[in-house]
């Protein structure tokens, strides 16, 4: 019997890595380089050619989105001002789930997930609700987790360390960029 076709939204190599070898046993899994909220451009290239690095290397197809920064700048422009983990991070994975849900509906998966548990800084239940309504909203299955139970990441840091992997030190967009430079400098 094949496995379920599963398409897996990607935001860093790292995280992909470890999620990648946890659903390869009972998923066809695709992975989904969808992240428009990346600043500036050349990071987002960074990761991206990292994404596709932990592709290759876990024999893991991966599709690549349009990337629209100013669309994402418009979507989360009144929320530019909250903290870490506020309602501009719901906003943006709403935005990836979004297209993600879309995507795999359009592809004709038969379900569809993202690897973005696995951080410390993202709320999986959050996103687990986000998930679920884009799901009904498409008539695909959202695959729930929180992949950063049971040392996810650490195990994740462990690999992307002995794999060589770019390891980010802010989510990606503008605004927690800004906030890590802050941090860095005080």
């Amino acid at each position: 019997m094949p496995k379920p076709r599963l398409l897996v939204h990607v935001c860093c190599a790292p995280d992909a890595l470890f999620v990648f070898g946890v659903l390869k046993d009972g998923y066809d899994v695709t992975g989904f380089f969808s992240n428009s909220n990346i600043h500036p451009r050349e990071e987002y290239e960074l990761r991206l050619d990292e994404a596709r690095k932990v592709a290759r290397l876990s024999g893991v197809p991966l599709v690549e989105d349009d990337y629209d920064p100013e669309g994402w700048i418009a979507l989360t422009a009144k929320f530019k001002d909250e903290p870490e983990k506020g309602r501009r991070c719901d906003v943006c994975y709403a935005a990836r789930l979004a297209r993600t849900a879309a995507r795999a509906a359009r592809d004709g998966f038969d379900a569809f997930a993202t690897v973005m548990s696995l951080s410390p800084w993202k709320k999986a239940a959050v996103m687990n609700r986000i998930g679920r309504q884009f799901a009904a909203r498409h008539g695909i299955a959202f695959l729930e987790s929180d992949f950063k139970k049971k040392d996810g990441f650490k195990k994740s840091v462990d690999l992307s360390r002995a794999h060589g992997l770019y390891r980010q030190d802010y989510c990606g967009c503008v605004y927690s960029r800004d906030a890590a430079r802050k941090r860095a400098a005080a």
